[in-house]
This record gives C-alpha cells, sequence and structure tokens, in this order.
C-alpha cells in the first residue's frame, strides 16, 4: 500500500489543510501509530509513522503531538518519539510540562481507593490486569477470555466506576477510572490554544478518541482508523494506512512551505503591454500573471505557490529542458525554444482598457503537452472550466474569463475545489495559437489576424527603442533595459510600477517580503529621469501629469504619500495571502505596501530634479519656447515643493529604504532636500522664473547642516543619520547631487567607507544596522551603481569599470535585473524586474561610455 492507495477524498482534504499557516497534526497511539498487541509493553509504532510525525515536527508552523490513554513515563518510554513532538499522557490529563490539574490530597487517597478496588477486581478474573497512571488506573482485559473480560468490566462499572469524584473512560477492552476531569478532547483542544493553530488533524480509533473527533471544526480533519460508529469524517482501515496518510500530509506540507517549483529569479522573463505585465519560467510556464491591472490579484500565481497557485504551462510531450528563451530583438515578446518546438508569447495590445490578454503560439515538428490552471483572486475562489467548441470558458470570478483555442482537444480535471484544463497538440501541421482574455467572454476570432496582432505589439517597441540614444557600452543590454523601464509604464494613467511583482523575498524563506506594483513618487520619478536621459521624454510628460492629479486631491505636496496605487489612489491596508506558501517557503506574501503611511522626506528632489532634467532635453531638442521648455504647471510644482521643503525639512523621516522603525534625520533626506532648492534655482535662473527671497540662503542652510551633522569623526565618514554612526549607501548622493564638491576629502573618505563596510564582491548592501526586521537581505544593484558613479567622481576609472563588469554579469540570460543580489549563493533576490536596478545600469554606462 502507498499514499496514492488512500481516499481520494481524504487525499484531498489533507492536501487543502496541509496550506493552512499553523497546523496541529495529533494522534491517538494504540491503535493509531502502534497495532493493538497482546502485551501492551509491546506495542511498538510504525517506524514511518514516527519518522513522519519527527518530519512534520520540524516544519514551520506545524506541531506534532500524541495524545493517549497511556501514562505519560509508558509513552514516552514506548514510542520513542522526539522531544519535538509532545506527548501528552492519561486521556489529557498528563502534559509534557506537567499535570494540566493539580492532584489534591483528597483526589489522591481517592486515587489509593480505586486502584485498591480495581486490583482486587483483576485477581478475581483471570487475565485481566490493572495499569495505574498518576492521575488514573485503567483496568484491562484484552486478554482474558471474553466472558471473564465482561464480567471485570461490569464489576468495575458497579463498584468504583460509580463513585462520587471518579470519572470514566471506556475504550476497547479496558476501562479507565480518573480522579481528575480530562479527556482527550480537551487535551486536543489546550495544545491547539497554544500553538495558535489553523486547523487540526487527529487520528484515532478508540471510542475515548471520539471526544477529541468532537471539538474538530472548520477545515479540521477527523480521520477514524478501522470500524464502527464514529464522529470522523474520514475513515482508514489500518495503522500502516495512517502511516502513509502521515507520508502524505508531510509531503504535501513540506512541498507547500517550501514554495515548490521556485524558478531562480534571474531567469524570469517579463512580458508587456502599455498596460499589463506577466513573467515567463525558462521553460515556458505563465508563472505570473495579473488582471485587470498590474497591481490586481493574480490570475496565474505560481511563483509565489507553486502548481497550486495557477499557471500556464507548455512542454514538449517528451520532457526535455529548453535550449534557449529569448526576447525577439527591440521588443517585448519571448521566444522559448527546444529543439524540436517553440513557444512565442507576447501581451497583445489592441484590447479594450478592461481586458488583458496574453497570445501563446505554438510551432515544431513534435507534440506539446499545455496545462492551462487560472486561479482567480490569486486561488481563493472556486475555478471551474467549461470546455466549449473553440476553446475554454472560466467559471468562478466575476470578470470573465476565456481561452480561445480552436481545434485543441482539451480534458478537464478537478482537485474538488479548482478545475484545470490538459491538452496535447500537435504544431506541425501549422501553429497552434493559445489565446487568453481576461474580461471578455468572446471566443470568437479576433478582428485582427495573430500575425499581424504580434507586428502591431512588436512595432510599439521597437519603433519606440529605435529613438533612444542608447549608451555605446553593451548597447544590447542597455537597450533592454531601456525596454525593461517602459515595459513597468503603466500607459493608460502614466504611472510607473516600482517592478513587476510582489514578495518576491530579500531573504529566501525569510519574512522581508514587499509588494512593489505600485507607483512610488521618487522611483518612478528616477525611472522617467532614466528615459529622458536617453531621448525619451513622453514618459516623464506623462508620470508628471499623473502627479498634478494626485495633487488636485491635496492640500499640499507635503501631505503627498510616498506611493500611490497605479491610477493615484491611497493605497488599502497591507494584508497577508495566507493560503500561499511564498517563493522558495517565503513568508508571508503581501499585497498593498505600510510604507504608504511613512514620512518620506526624500520624495520632493527626484520629482524637481526631473523636471529640471525634463527642460534641459527639450532644448537640447530644438525647443526654443521657455513656456513649452518650463511649463507653468511644472514651475508651479516645483514652487510647491520647495515650499514643502522650507515647511518640513528639519523633521525626522523612515527615510529612502522605508525602515519600520522611529524616524531619524536621515542624511539622504537631507541631501534631497538640499537638492530641491538647488535644482528650481538652477531652473529659475536658466529660465527667467521668480524665486522667493529666501531659496538662496535656504540651500545653504541645509548644506551647512549636513555638512557638520552629517559626519562621523569616529567612522570617518557621512553616516546614515545625525544620531548614529551606522553607513547608507544612500549617503553617497552627498556628493552624487553636488551638495559638497566630489573633490571633498570628506567625500572620498565616505566612498571608502562604503566600500569597506557594505561592498561584498559585485554588490552593495544598502546598511548593516539592525533595522527592526527579522532576517537578511541581499545587496542593491542601485546601490552597486552609485558606487560606480562615486569611484568615476573621485578618479577611481579602474574600480568603477570592475564593478560595472560586475554587475553587467549578473543580469539574467535575457538581461533583467532584480532588486538584489546574494554573492555568497550567487543568486537574485527581490522583486523582479526592478526599475531601480535597471536605471543604475543604464545611469554606469552612460558614466562610463562618455
Amino acid at each position: 500500500m502507498s499514499a496514492q492507495d488512500l481516499p481520494l477524498e481524504l487525499r484531498r482534504a489533507l492536501a487543502t489543510v496541509a496550506r493552512v499557516p499553523r497546523l496541529l497534526v495529533a494522534s491517538d497511539y494504540d491503535g493509531t501509530l502502534a497495532p493493538i498487541v497482546s502485551d501492551p509493553s509491546k506495542a511498538y509504532p510504525h517506524g514511518e509513522s514516527v519518522r513522519a510525525l519527527r518530519a512534520l515536527a520540524g516544519l514551520t508552523g506545524t506541531t506534532a503531538a500524541v495524545i493517549s490513554g497511556r501514562a505519560l513515563r509508558d509513552l514516552a518510554a514506548l514510542s520513542r518519539l522526539p522531544v519535538e513532538v509532545q506527548l501528552i499522557g492519561s486521556h489529557g490529563s498528563e502534559f509534557d510540562v506537567g499535570f494540566v490539574h493539580a492532584i489534591d490530597n483528597d483526589a489522591r487517597q481517592l486515587l489509593r481507593e480505586v486502584v485498591t478496588a480495581l486490583s482486587k477486581i483483576a485477581a478475581e478474573n483471570i487475565g485481566a490486569s490493572v495499569e495505574v497512571k498518576p492521575a488514573s488506573v485503567a483496568l484491562h482485559v484484552r486478554n482474558a477470555a471474553p466472558e471473564v473480560g465482561r464480567r471485570a468490566l461490569d464489576q468495575a462499572r458497579q463498584g468504583p466506576a460509580s463513585w462520587v469524584g471518579v470519572q470514566v473512560t471506556e475504550g476497547k477492552a479496558v476501562i479507565e477510572l480518573a480522579v481528575v476531569a480530562t479527556d482527550k478532547g480537551s487535551a486536543l483542544s489546550t495544545v491547539r490554544h497554544q500553538e495558535s493553530a489553523s486547523a487540526a488533524v487527529f487520528f484515532g480509533d478508540d471510542v475515548t478518541d471520539e471526544k477529541a473527533f468532537r471539538v474538530l471544526s472548520g477545515p479540521d480533519i477527523g480521520i477514524k482508523v478501522g470500524d464502527g460508529e464514529s464522529l470522523a469524517k474520514y475513515r482508514v482501515d489500518s495503522t500502516e494506512a495512517v502511516s502513509h496518510a502521515l507520508a502524505y500530509l508531510l509531503e504535501e506540507r513540506r512541498t507547500w512551505l517550501a514554495g515548490a517549483s521556485a524558478p531562480p529569479i534571474e531567469r524570469l522573463s517579463m512580458l508587456a503591454s502599455p498596460r499589463s505585465v506577466a513573467l515567463l519560467t525558462p521553460d515556458a510556464t505563465v508563472t505570473w500573471f495579473c488582471h485587470p491591472e498590474p497591481d490586481s490579484a493574480a490570475v496565474f500565481a505560481h511563483l509565489l505557490g507553486g502548481l497550486d497557485a495557477g499557471l500556464f504551462s507548455i512542454t514538449p510531450q517528451r520532457p526535455g529542458l529548453p535550449l534557449s528563451q529569448r526576447y525577439i530583438d527591440s521588443t517585448m515578446t519571448v521566444e522559448t525554444r527546444w529543439a524540436k518546438l517553440s513557444v512565442v508569447d507576447y501581451l497583445p495590445h489592441d484590447v479594450d482598457p478592461d481586458r488583458t490578454d496574453l497570445t501563446r503560439v505554438i510551432t515544431g515538428t513534435t507534440s506539446a503537452q499545455v496545462t492551462f490552471g487560472p486561479r482567480p483572486e490569486f486561488g481563493q475562489v472556486p475555478v471551474s472550466i467549461e470546455v466549449e467548441r473553440d476553446g475554454l470558458r472560466v467559471w468562478g470570478t466575476n470578470d470573465p474569463v476565456v481561452l480561445r483555442s480552436p481545434g485543441v482537444a482539451w480534458e478537464i480535471h478537478s482537485d474538488g475545489v479548482h478545475d484545470s484544463a490538459t491538452a496535447v497538440v500537435d504544431p506541425s501541421q501549422g501553429p497552434v495559437i493559445l489565446e487568453l482574455r481576461c474580461g471578455s467572454s468572446d471566443l470568437g476570432p479576433a478582428p485582427t489576424s495573430e500575425p499581424e496582432r504580434r507586428r502591431m505589439a512588436e512595432l510599439y517597441w521597437s519603433e519606440w527603442a529605435r529613438t533612444l540614444d542608447l549608451p555605446t557600452l553593451k548597447p544590447d543590454l542597455m537597450k533592454r533595459s531601456a525596454l525593461t523601464l517602459r515595459g513597468l509604464v503603466h500607459a493608460p494613467s502614466g504611472s510607473i510600477l516600482a517592478a513587476a511583482t510582489t514578495s518576491l523575498p530579500e531573504d529566501i524563506g525569510g519574512v522581508r517580503n514587499w509588494d512593489y506594483r505600485y507607483c512610488w513618487l521618487r522611483d518612478a520619478a528616477l525611472t522617467a529621469s532614466a528615459l529622458v536621459s536617453l531621448g525619451s521624454l513622453g514618459e516623464a510628460e506623462q508620470y508628471l501629469d499623473w502627479v498634478h492629479r494626485v495633487l488636485e486631491t491635496l492640500p499640499g505636496p507635503e501631505r503627498l504619500h510616498p506611493l500611490y496605487t497605479i491610477y493615484g489612489e491611497t493605497l488599502p491596508p497591507e494584508a497577508v495571502i495566507d493560503q500561499l506558501p511564498g517563493y522558495a517557503g517565503s513568508r508571508p506574501v503581501r499585497v498593498g505596501n505600510a510604507a504608504n503611511m511613512q514620512v518620506q522626506l526624500d520624495v520632493f528632489g527626484p520629482i524637481v530634479d526631473l523636471i529640471t532634467s525634463l527642460a534641459h532635453a527639450r532644448e537640447k531638442q530644438g525647443i526654443t519656447d521657455p513656456r513649452k521648455v518650463l511649463p507653468d504647471a511644472d514651475w508651479e510644482l516645483v514652487h510647491a515643493m520647495v515650499s514643502a521643503v522650507q515647511r518640513r525639512w528639519t523633521e525626522p523621516d523612515h527615510g529612502i529604504w522605508e525602515i519600520r522603525g522611529n524616524p531619524r534625520h536621515h542624511v539622504y533626506s537631507k541631501v534631497m532636500g538640499w537638492l530641491t532648492v538647488d535644482r528650481a534655482l538652477t531652473l529659475a535662473e536658466k529660465f527667467d522664473r521668480p524665486v522667493d527671497a529666501d531659496w538662496l540662503p535656504l540651500r545653504e542652510t541645509i548644506a551647512d547642516e549636513v555638512k557638520v551633522k552629517g559626519w562621523n569623526d569616529e567612522v570617518q565618514s557621512y553616516t546614515a543619520a545625525y544620531d548614529g554612526t551606522d553607513l547608507d549607501a544612500a549617503t553617497l548622493h552627498i556628493g552624487l547631487s553636488g551638495l559638497i564638491d566630489p573633490a571633498d576629502p570628506r567625500f572620498a573618505a565616505t566612498v571608502v567607507a562604503t566600500e569597506a563596510e557594505l561592498r561584498s564582491g559585485s554588490t552593495v548592501y544598502r546598511y548593516h544596522h539592525d533595522d527592526g526586521l527579522p532576517g537578511g537581505e541581499g545587496g542593491f544593484h542601485l546601490c552597486a551603481a552609485w558606487l560606480v558613479e562615486a569611484y568615476l567622481l573621485i578618479g577611481k576609472r579602474s574600480d568603477a569599470e570592475a564593478l560595472f563588469a560586475q554587475l553587467v554579469d549578473v543580469a539574467g540570460p535575457t538581461g533583467l535585473l532584480s532588486e538584489e543580489y546574494d554573492p555568497v549563493a550567487e543568486r537574485s533576490l527581490g522583486n523582479h524586474p526592478q526599475a531601480y536596478s535597471h536605471l543604475g545600469l543604464l545611469r554606469c554606462a552612460q558614466l562610463l561610455g562618455a
């Protein structure tokens, strides 16, 4: 017998309960973990059950316990279970931490009297025996003749079992008399409360276990071993089957906690349209796809939850590794190729605003296996799939979803909650075209042929790419970075995503998992500035329009949040999707971002710097009208942001890194306040705009304070904040911004200190001080880019070139960069692809190639 021989309904139930945040797995001993034998002292547990319980107890968020009628001492000696498995004896009156109930003198005297009475009964009935426990005594008749056993039990019932203060528990061939009030149900409830379990699984075979089954509810599972009436919903026929059920539960939970099928982050490729993004694994599985917007709930969340979280995969029918995955040059179309099979993926552009489409084209000379398992709302709603003449219709979500696939013969499979569809297709007679349409119920043919739709989508990117002034250094990689940044632009709103994903971890298995699918004022301004530097101004203009619309809802820019939804609305509260195990077991999976409510006073600087860059770029393009080079609305925004700096620059804040602790006087935030005023003065002088009389002294006041309070003699460096000795890579901006002359020895000392403290091989960490969060993180690609620029400013070109080469080397096979990098494990970390990383890479190439 194997786990696959267990009843299908039981396997489904175990697979479901394995996915709760905190799980309690408890079992009776005799007749459950161990077979019933004539000699109770030789009732040894099945080795498979012991191994499974031990392993379950070692998993995160999982508690294992054995609740037995045996005395705790005997249970521990016989079961030989490790200390990780909690043992509870005497039907719950003995916990491994001591008695649940104190036994007073009266109870002890009563126990002695019960022992005497039962011992007399045993002496009179051959084969009966007495087992004395700390708070109870049991009369066993398993080895007595049937008539003798019945007589002995009747004598016990009529005798000590009827005494006041005695609690009776009857089982198979045993009666137990306790002097304290307890039972297995109470014991199970106690452990559940102690461990804050989200659900419990209990295995039992005896009538005494019914009290445990009785307290189960909701997602809990009760499993009865053997025949007989029971409150348990599920049943197995033997103790061997218990072993298989425990092993199956272990594997399901371990897989869920570990995050099944977690491809290396750097190997993921991003598809994009002007309003949507999706991620592909190296083997052409759609692993991340949201609808109706990039910051909406996922339809496919395989990246954060494995197979059960939703995916759309295409593989050769005879499995094999892909030979390559690449972008079609100058586009966001991805081709994955095997020896005899090719899959081309792209997001069509010619769709209605409320639709999110994905087109997959299969070509080749061998059959392909297709698996379509949509899980809208992060898999939190049941899904059924209906086969129709030209494809599939998905039911279960309010928004219609269809997959047009004419000529494909689908099979529907159900796990009891969700349907999935599979098919084998043969592209040898012509391309097989699969068109996913979210937000549409139309399974009919598109008005435009697939080749034309693809051509239109690819022209959008390639025509734009041809207009760019790309760095001469690593031009193909720079073009991919530029396309990636534009892929993060949400054209309908003008906002720009910080990254395409949520909850990709900064530390594998850790809790630093954040949602970056929103528009940060700072990140978006820096992204738009990077595109301006390449000669593309439209994204910056649309983003500033977005900022103006956000400001229309506020009394002034000092009330800006650090980030907003893509349509400029305040974020909902940060929440956790408990049903998803996270990438490689990195939990929790978060939606929303609590940084929304932080004070970040650096945000004014990047926006004013963007307006400055945009004005200079317009001049460079030959625009001569000053009011078009620097429109009145933009100058009013600059003026308002300088006013905000005037009012708030002296306050502490949470800084660029959104540290979830007390606000500090961060040097970077002060520098960005200075930059806001400095760039405003530059614009005013160049374009003859009026300034307030106190702007110039304000710029000097901020600079003077930063130079004095930001410097620390002990560490010979400018520090993260005024009140400490800790370093921060962002502090390099004291020189990068121009607040101090890069030739100032103190800037050079800060670069040296940053290198010594924060650089590790090919990456640079943000900081190393305690930020109040558990676990670690990787180095930040953006910080490495800052150090490259700092090296150049102090004349260390060879160091800059070497670090840039290392930064280039950690880009994924298709040229994408995540947020962070682990130089020890040599793997990418954090959300992907990250705008910060690509704009930093572009900046380095521009400076080194100049």
